[in-house]
């Protein structure tokens, strides 16, 4: 009963979130300063988790492929694995872990000091004040933190292949380009928009259920990370299924 009417709970906030929508040129200037929050302030934690990734997916590519499969579909394993799945996959948990809980505290900071109750004293619908910038600046952000997550996966995967398995510059972009599709990019950008729609819609529901002092903040913030890492990679294969099944389909 608990989980139902949890359900019932968010659907109600997606709800008068929708509503609100007409009236987001009013909180445009709050919407940039989450973007910014989300997006710039995630990029040192992705930069590095990117690049070693790419490193490391050319390194078992080519370990997987030795005396079966020429180096150069190196390239092309690094290249298709990291559009359609790492990139905004790892993407999403690490900037879940970080941008979930930080919404999911300081929604939560304000419910249990009454700052949201004051918001409403003063006429302030709270859902269009706080939790509708969140949720477009994720929508719209993590897609963008994607595309620099993917280019420096392949860069690091480059640098992986001729560093450590000596392969030439010229192969390595030969096999990335050998099977790349358009497909493949649009693919990872609808996912991380899921994504990111997911991450900011669970801080957000999480702080505002957020009681009893500080340890409700704490509990708001564990559970926001840990439904946000769960939805992404459940959501992960129901689009996976949709994409490649369905839209996707040759």
């Amino acid at each position: 009963m608990g989980a139902v009417a949890e359900l019932g709970e968010l659907t109600i906030l997606v709800g008068r979130m929708i509503r609100t929508l007409p009236k987001l040129h009013k909180t445009l200037r709050l919407t940039l300063v989450q973007m910014n929050e989300m997006g710039v302030g995630s990029l040192p934690l992705v930069v590095v988790t990117s690049f070693f990734t790419g490193g490391v997916a050319a390194v078992q590519a080519a370990y997987q492929f030795q005396g079966w499969i020429p180096d150069k579909f190196v390239g092309s394993v690094v290249g298709r694995s990291v559009l359609i799945e790492l990139g905004p996959v790892l993407t999403g948990l690490v900037v879940g872990g970080r941008v979930g809980a930080s919404i999911a505290a300081e929604l939560g900071t304000m419910k249990v000091t009454e700052q949201i109750d004051a918001l409403e004293a003063l006429a302030i619908d709270s859902i269009r004040y706080l939790v509708l910038p969140r949720f477009i600046a994720g929508a719209v952000m993590i897609p963008v933190v994607t595309i620099f997550a993917n280019a420096l996966a392949i860069f690091g995967g480059l640098l992986a292949a001729v560093g450590s398995i000596g392969m030439s510059t010229g192969t390595y972009i030969e096999g990335l380009r050998f099977f790349f599709e358009m497909s493949d990019v649009w693919s990872g950008m609808i996912k991380s928009l899921v994504f990111g729609a997911i991450i900011a819609l669970m801080g957000c529901y999480y702080g505002l259920q957020t009681s009893g002092g500080a340890e409700g903040v704490g509990r708001s913030a564990t559970r926001a990370v840990v439904s946000s890492c769960l939805l992404i990679l459940i959501s992960d294969y129901i689009l996976a299924e949709f994409l490649f099944s369905w839209l996707f389909a040759e």
